[in-house]
C-alpha cells in the first residue's frame, strides 16, 4: 500500500502557526474594516440617496446626486479652489522647506536650537495657530496692517480674510508656514546621508554653490522629494480645519474647498446624500494620488 505523500500530510504545527497568524492579524483587519471599509461603503451607499441629515431618512435617487454635482458651478468652483490651494501651498512648502533644510545642514552657531525651533509650526495645534494668525490679520488692530501703514506700504488697513484675492493668499501663506517643517524633516534627514566625497569631487571640477546644488544635492533629493510631494499633496487636498477656521470658505465661496463643501452640504444644508457624493468625488481624486504614491514607493524599493 503506497505511503501518503508529504504534500498530502498536514503538520499539526503548521495548522497552529496558521491559526496563530490569523489571530494576530484579525485585530488589524477588524480595525481596517471599521475605520476605512465601512465608512467608504457607507459613503457610496448614501450618495445614492437624498437623505435628511438629522433623521438619516430619505429616498433613493440613483446617480442624481452625481449629475447634480456635474452641473453645479459651486462644485467646480470648490474643486478649482482646492487645486489652487494645494498647488500653491505645496509649492511654498517645498521651496521654503528645502531652503531651510539646506541652511540647517550647514555648520552654524546653535544649530540644534534652530532645528528645534523651526519644527514649532508643525507641532503647534492648528486651532492655536489659526487664532494667532487671525489676530495678525485683523483689519483693525492686526500687527500686519499696523506695520504696513507705519512703513508706508499701505495707506489704510487691508481686509486680509474678507476679500479676494487677499483671503486665498492668506490661507496659502498660513498653510505653507504650518506644514513646511514636514519637508524640512524629510529633506534634512536625506541631506545628512549624502556622501561628502561627491561634493569634494564637484569642487575639484570647479562647481560653485549653485552647481553643487543642481548636480549633487538635487539628484540625491529626487526620490525623497517625490514622496514628500505626493504625501503633502494628499494631505493638503483634504485639508479642512485650517481653512474653515481662517475663512470658513468665504468671502461667499471664494476659498471654499471640497472638504468644506462636504461639511456645508452635510451639516449646513442637511443633505447627507449630496455631501456623500462630494466625498466620493474627492476620494476618486485622492485615489489617483495614492496610486501614484504606491508606484513611486515600489520603484524606490526596487532601486
Amino acid at each position: 500500500m503506497p505511503a501518503p505523500s508529504a504534500a498530502g500530510r498536514t503538520n499539526p504545527l503548521d495548522r497552529k502557526d496558521a491559526l496563530l497568524g490569523v489571530m494576530l492579524i484579525a485585530p488589524t483587519v477588524l480595525i481596517f474594516c471599521a475605520v476605512i471599509v465601512y465608512p467608504l461603503v457607507s459613503a457610496l451607499y448614501l450618495s445614492l440617496f437624498r437623505i435628511f441629515t438629522p433623521t438619516l431618512q430619505g429616498s433613493f435617487v440613483g446617480l442624481s446626486n452625481y449629475t447634480d454635482l456635474a452641473a453645479s458651478p459651486e462644485f467646480w468652483r470648490s474643486l478649482v479652489n482646492t487645486a489652487v490651494w494645494t498647488v500653491l501651498t505645496l509649492t511654498l512648502q517645498i521651496v521654503f522647506g528645502v531652503a531651510a533644510a539646506l541652511m540647517l545642514n550647514q555648520a552654524m552657531v546653535m544649530r540644534s536650537l534652530a532645528r528645534s525651533l523651526i519644527l514649532f509650526p508643525y507641532f503647534v495645534s492648528t486651532v492655536v495657530a489659526v487664532l494667532v494668525w487671525r489676530w495678525l490679520f485683523n483689519d483693525l488692530y492686526g500687527i500686519l496692517n499696523h506695520l504696513a501703514i507705519w512703513t508706508g506700504i499701505l495707506s489704510m488697513p487691508l481686509d486680509w480674510l474678507g476679500s479676494m484675492p487677499n483671503a486665498m493668499v492668506s490661507i496659502v501663506l498660513v498653510g505653507a508656514w504650518k506644514y513646511f517643517p514636514f519637508v524640512v524633516i524629510a529633506v534634512l534627514a536625506r541631506l545628512q546621508t549624502i556622501p561628502e566625497p561627491l561634493y569634494e569631487a564637484a569642487r575639484i571640477d570647479g562647481a560653485g554653490a549653485w552647481g553643487r546644488f543642481t548636480d549633487v544635492t538635487l539628484p540625491q533629493l529626487k526620490e525623497v522629494l517625490l514622496v514628500v510631494i505626493l504625501l503633502r499633496a494628499i494631505w493638503d487636498f483634504k485639508e479642512f480645519d485650517l481653512i474653515y477656521l481662517l475663512t470658513g470658505g468665504g468671502p461667499v465661496i471664494a476659498t471654499q474647498t471640497l472638504p468644506l463643501m462636504v461639511y456645508k452640504e452635510a451639516f449646513g444644508l442637511n443633505d447627507m446624500g449630496r455631501a456623500s457624493a462630494v466625498a466620493v468625488a474627492m476620494m476618486l481624486v485622492m485615489l489617483g494620488f495614492m496610486l501614484l504614491y504606491l508606484r513611486v514607493s515600489r520603484d524606490g524599493e526596487r532601486k
